[in-house]
Formats: structure tokens, C-alpha cells, sequence
């Protein structure tokens, strides 16, 4: 019976993950909310840009699979820089987020937007007969 419901809560947990997401780059590019780092590095930048627009796409359901990958990617990246320095077990460099958003971003890399989503709303227009 829960299996019906899966594909929304898929999308709930896309939608609210990416806006997570995304708040994380609106964070460190715009200041919202408050409590980012003042001066941002290249590379601290790019991965707020990442960030925001990836985690827009991702909760609207637009470029899902590309956004979702290049996130995930961004997650490692930033999980191998700058926590694994500081040991390797996630709850002792405080780096946990950045693997659970890795492999979430990975996971909807391989699975796609679903439903609720920018993605199922263009195929559903296509696939109706004019």
C-alpha cells in the first residue's frame, strides 16, 4: 500500500532537499541567511553557484539529472577538501551532510525528477496526441 505514495514522497524529499540545498548557496553568494563566510575563495564561490542554482533546479524538477550530478560531485569534492582533512569519519570532522547530500544528489542523478516536477509537466504535454 505505501508503495503508492512513494513516488510523491520522492518528489517531497527532492523538493525540500533542493531548497536545503540551494539555501546553502544563497548563503555563501547572497548572504541569505545570515551567517556565511564574509570572503569567499574561487572555488568557495563556484560551489555556492552550484549550490543555488543546482538546488533550484533539482526541487523544481528542471535538468534534474545534470543538476543532481554535478551537486553530488560538488559535495565530494567538498567533503575531500575540506573535512576529510580533519579525519576521516564524517561525525568526527563534521562532514555528514556533505556525504548524505552527496549520495542523495546521486541517487536522483540515477533516478530522475518524478513527479511534481517541470520534467513530468513537458513529457505529459508531449506525449498528449494533438
Amino acid at each position: 500500500m505505501t508503495e503508492r505514495y512513494a513516488p510523491h514522497m520522492f518528489a517531497i524529499l527532492r523538493i525540500v532537499a533542493g531548497l536545503m540545498f540551494a539555501m546553502h548557496g544563497s548563503q555563501k553568494l547572497l548572504g541569505w541567511p545570515p551567517g556565511g563566510p564574509a570572503t569567499l575563495s574561487p572555488l568557495m564561490r563556484l560551489g555556492g553557484i552550484i549550490e543555488l542554482v543546482g538546488g533550484l533546479l533539482i526541487a523544481i524538477g528542471l535538468f534534474t539529472r545534470v543538476a543532481a550530478f554535478f551537486s553530488s560531485g560538488e559535495m565530494a569534492v567538498a567533503y575531500f577538501m575540506a573535512h576529510a582533512p580533519h579525519g576521516f569519519v564524517p561525525l568526527q570532522n563534521r562532514g555528514e551532510l556533505a556525504v548524505v547530500y552527496c549520495f542523495l544528489w546521486l541517487f536522483v542523478a540515477m533516478h530522475g525528477a518524478g513527479v511534481w516536477s517541470v520534467e513530468s509537466l513537458i513529457q505529459s504535454r508531449r506525449a498528449v496526441p494533438a
